[in-house]
């Protein structure tokens, strides 16, 4: 259900990005134990702000740790930049910035999708079109 939610909907990857760490941990559980995804499958990608980038590396780490994944799952991060209508509100908000984990495998989203339906008993042709 969390994926229906906050995953990508695309055809050819499971993807889901979110600046709770349980949450993401829980992905990467999910992915490990249901469809037996090995870590070098996983790739990470960081969202950070431009208050992160002076913490990068450690912010890179972090999330690394919340998955017990190596450094080569680690995808080049993205800065968002404060644009001058935001007067900088958000910032230290997200302190660890948002993390995206992605899998690569039409198998697994179908897979996915079919459990989601089942379970709310309906039926989403469009899934299937991603």
């Amino acid at each position: 259900m969390l994926y229906w939610g906050e995953g990508a909907k695309s055809r050819n990857y499971a993807a889901l990005s979110n600046a709770d760490p349980e949450v993401i941990r829980l992905f990467g559980r999910f992915m490990r134990e249901c469809f037996g995804v090995a870590d070098g499958q996983m790739r990470v990608t960081c969202h950070l702000f431009a208050d992160h980038v002076s913490k990068q590396r450690g912010v890179e780490q972090y999330w690394l740790d919340v998955l017990g994944l190596p450094q080569v799952c680690l995808r080049k991060s993205v800065v968002n930049r404060y644009s001058r209508s935001s007067q900088r509100k958000r910032v230290n908000r997200l302190p660890y910035g948002t993390c995206k984990v992605v899998v690569y495998s039409t198998e697994i989203v179908q897979m996915i999708y079919g459990s989601i339906q089942e379970f709310a008993g309906f039926n989403r042709p469009a899934w299937l079109d991603c």
